[in-house]
């Protein structure tokens, strides 16, 4: 599992689920999901998600078991390299 082009979200959204960043995932050597949300739950807990097509609907899906994979990898990633960073301090592109 690898994370790649993770770039935090400027504007975390007004929902009760706050969007931390969006990242690609490389879940096997043959399948990258390009577009995926990292989100924040109200208890701090995180979770990933996978792009939607039009209409709403999720264009991929996971077993429980590689979505906790994914959400791991995604978390890592965003502890380590972007709150390093200081991104309290970034404005809206």
């Amino acid at each position: 599992m690898k994370v790649s082009n993770l770039e935090a979200t400027a504007n975390p959204g007004g929902g009760r689920m706050e969007h931390v960043a969006t990242f690609d995932a490389q879940v096997t050597d043959d399948i990258l999901v390009c577009g995926m949300r990292l989100l924040r739950a109200p208890d701090g807990r995180f979770l990933s998600y996978a792009p939607t097509a039009l209409g709403g609907r999720r264009s991929v899906t996971f077993s429980p078991e590689t979505a906790a994979k994914i959400t791991d990898a995604a978390t890592r990633y965003f502890q380590e390299h972007v709150t390093a960073n200081d991104i309290s301090n970034r404005s809206a592109a």
